[in-house]
């Protein structure tokens, strides 16, 4: 539980407040990762770059988040939540206004890259101090209300930032970004009580998370499970467009219905992972398998693909669940073990993509990244079978056989 100075628990409306200024810096960060990419044309018109050029400020975002997680984890271990949240949505908000008048294409992605060090540090800790606000059966519903500020931006940030980018500029995105993230300063620092450091914590601890085996097949698990996602959803105008014969019209339709999948998923699944962790991570795996092996079979029929994406957008549901497992596991190395999920998230987002990419490039075409999606589910599922044999192995009492003798006749 997070040790606050206030002397009484926080009321209802306390905590409503500070799972909305949560779930306000999500939104941020959602709607600068995700607008950018239906703005590159842009980007690369100004900078006088191609559009695959302009794609490198995508990968020195993620970059940022892969990198910027644990170090940050770790360089905090010491430091109150609400501090460290405050701090890391101000280098957030200086990232994204800095971003917005970048003079040229290099420190574009130079900033881009420091704007992307604060994102999994701070969905890490968002999540382990909403967690720590309620009883221990309602953590992951509670979670999935800070998620559905990310979520949220998906179905309503990116459209509407991407509108404004088209007609104005990108840069205008940015600066919108920057805005709603010094907005999230604010409210942090008005409806988040000041929270004493734990004393027991240390840079040593943090690190030891990751010598613990659940941890590391969590993590594993993230990285290929939510693969599939992102082999499809990278690739998902050209299938629409290609494969569908959807006019080019009809892609932002496409968006809005993933959108709402991620939406639904998000709070459905984290209601079900309060009532069975990890059968709903193990379901859920078993969901994305045969989602995206109906994507690739049906996709040249427009009114399947959009039902497919609709579905796989519904995969995030896994997400509260995963990043409630990591905290059940990580022991006194939460806070590493938290942020290390969206690192995994973002390595599942290059993974994914890569393995779409060579799909279609050897030839297989468009419609077989829904395959590749189900073999990095697949191999999501076998890790995590692993980690519940491994768990049951672990929590059997010393001493008691696997299996029962043979009565001696």
């Amino acid at each position: 539980m997070i040790a606050t100075d206030e002397a009484s628990p926080l009321t209802r409306l306390q905590i409503v407040l500070v799972i909305v200024a949560l779930a306000c810096g999500g939104f941020a960060i959602g709607t600068g990762e995700f607008a950018i990419m239906g703005l590159l044309p842009d980007v690369a018109s100004s900078f006088a770059v191609t559009t695959p050029q302009a794609g490198y400020v995508i990968s020195a975002y993620a970059l940022g988040v892969v990198v910027g997680a644990p170090i940050i984890a770790i360089a905090g271990a010491k430091s109150s939540r609400r501090t460290l949240l405050l701090i890391l949505m101000a280098v957030f908000t200086v990232g994204n206004l800095a971003s917005a008048v970048a003079p040229g294409f290099v420190s574009f992605i130079v900033l881009r890259f420091l704007s992307g060090l604060p994102h999994g540090a701070y969905f890490g800790v968002s999540a382990l101090v909403a967690a720590s606000l309620v009883p221990l059966d309602q953590r992951a519903r509670t979670v999935g209300y800070v998620m559905l500020g990310l979520t949220g931006a998906t179905l309503v940030g990116t459209p509407i930032m991407a509108l404004f980018g088209q007609y104005l500029s990108w840069r205008v995105m940015f600066f919108a970004v920057g805005l709603i993230s010094a907005l999230t300063v604010t409210l942090i620092w008005i409806y988040l009580p000041r929270d004493k450091p734990s004393e027991s914590a240390s840079v040593v601890k943090e690190l030891v998370a990751f010598t613990h085996p659940q941890v590391l097949l969590t993590l594993t698990l993230a990285a290929t499970g939510f693969g599939g996602m992102f082999a499809i959803f990278s690739y998902i105008a050209g299938t629409a467009t290609e494969v569908a014969n959807m006019s080019v019209g009809m892609i932002p339709l496409i968006m809005v219905l993933f959108g709402i999948g991620m939406n639904v998923g998000n709070v459905v699944g984290s209601k079900l992972a309060d009532i069975n962790l990890m059968g709903t991570i193990g379901g859920m795996l078993v969901f994305n398998i045969v989602v995206m092996t109906m994507f690739s079979l049906t996709a040249s029929s427009a009114w399947m693909l959009c039902t497919s994406v609709f579905l796989i957008g519904c995969t995030f549901a896994a997400g509260p669940a995963v990043q409630t497992r990591l905290m059940d596991v990580a022991s006194a190395g939460q806070t590493l073990a938290a942020a290390s999920m969206h690192s995994a998230f973002n390595i599942a987002n290059a993974l994914g993509a890569w393995l779409g990419g060579l799909a279609i490039a050897w030839g297989y075409g468009f419609a077989s990244t829904g395959y590749v999606g189900a073999f990095l589910s697949f191999i999501g599922l076998f890790v995590f079978a692993a980690s519940v044999m491994l768990e049951r192995r672990d929590n059997a009492p010393q001493g008691s056989p696997v299996l029962a003798p043979a009565r001696q006749k």
